[in-house]
């Protein structure tokens, strides 16, 4: 009876030490919600989830957010669809581009915590054999998504070039679909981004860039942008840092020889099912800011506040925003700010 009792108190025992455990290892963590679409530098957190860095379902940790003392869900879906849940507040952070944070900035005030990579040709205007020319450019339609980057890498790059963006008919078309019609040859120019890009000319092989986003370096920035009020709850700056740190996890693994190939394949996995050598030129075209250093040279830079001006100026011009966001760096107040510190703090441990 005695050893009967006894190993039913073992029993409890173990039983309460599980359940404090447990509530120790999640219960008491602070949630915060990151979200996130398909693109190379995003999909990096659909690889962590599974590597198991982040555990993306809420009550799940995994080894980063240990680390932090913090609960991180994360929520995939359309680009669109992160944008309204972060602008309606139910995201905590979103992965999106220094122009699309604009308008959510103008009621939300968001600070920009992360680049994840930066267009260095994952967008382009590709035209047919058709095209030769400005001239010839003039007399087509231009399909591609408007008020997005690629309107952007269009009107910028014609620009550059002494063009007049008036002069060109760009009409507004999903890039999906108008990969797919220029396949098809119902259009001779299109404006997208990869994987349609890449897509598009290897099955028309008689296309080409005309340009593409290397005219504007650093100008189309991928980032991860958090709530200001977010990040001062209690764990806020704890969940900056964890997301911080594990997007160099992944990025350590890319750098590494002996795991750089099947990381860069999970990573295709999760963006558009590319394999390896796609998705070899896919990282050339999106440049990860793969350290710390070169995220801190970006945000403490002197380019990014004119790349920032030109932004919001032509936002304003297209109508994207309906008033000036304030946009400041180094952490000061705006209605967007570009903070480098929680880099530097990451970096520093």
């Amino acid at each position: 009876m005695k050893k009967l009792n006894l190993i039913i108190v073992v029993c409890i025992i173990a039983a309460a030490v599980f359940v404090i455990s447990k509530k120790t290892m999640a219960e008491d963590y602070p949630i915060f919600t990151l979200a996130w679409s398909e693109y190379p530098s995003w999909s990096a957190f659909g690889v962590l989830n599974e590597a198991g860095f982040i555990n993306g379902r809420e009550g799940k940790l995994g080894s980063v957010e240990k680390k932090y003392k913090v609960d991180i869900v994360l929520e995939e879906m359309d680009y669109d669809s992160t944008i309204q849940l972060y602008a309606s507040g139910k995201a905590d952070a979103v992965c999106i581009t220094n122009m699309d944070i604009l308008s959510p900035s103008l009621s939300l005030d968001s600070v920009a915590i992360l680049p994840t990579s930066t267009s260095h040709g994952a967008d382009a205007l590709i035209v047919s054999e058709n095209v030769k020319d400005f001239n010839d450019l003039k007399s087509v339609k231009v399909a591609g998504l408007d008020l997005s980057v690629s309107s952007y890498t269009f009107d910028s790059n014609l620009e550059l070039q002494g063009q007049n963006p008036d002069d060109f008919n760009f009409v507004n078309m999903d890039p999906g679909v108008a990969a797919m019609q220029f396949q098809q040859g119902q259009l001779d120019a299109i404006v997208v981004w990869n994987p349609f890009v890449l897509d598009t000319l290897e099955k028309v092989p008689s296309s080409r860039v005309m340009f593409d986003s290397t005219g504007i370096p650093g100008e189309i920035i991928d980032m991860v942008v958090a709530n200001k009020e977010s990040l001062a709850k209690p764990g806020g700056a704890a969940f900056a840092h964890a997301v911080i740190d594990a997007f160099y996890e992944l990025n350590n693994l890319l750098a590494d020889p002996a795991e750089g190939d099947s990381t860069l394949i999970a990573l295709g996995e999760k963006f558009s099912n590319l394999g390896l050598q796609s998705m070899r030129e896919v990282v050339k075209q999106t440049k990860f800011y793969a350290t710390p250093q070169s995220a801190i040279e970006l945000f403490d830079g002197e380019a990014l506040p004119s790349t920032m001006k030109k932004v919001v100026s032509y936002s304003m011009k297209r109508g994207i925003v309906d008033e000036t966001p304030s946009v400041s760096f180094g952490g000061q107040p705006g209605n967007l700010t570009f903070d480098s510190t929680y880099i530097k703090n990451v970096a520093a441990k």
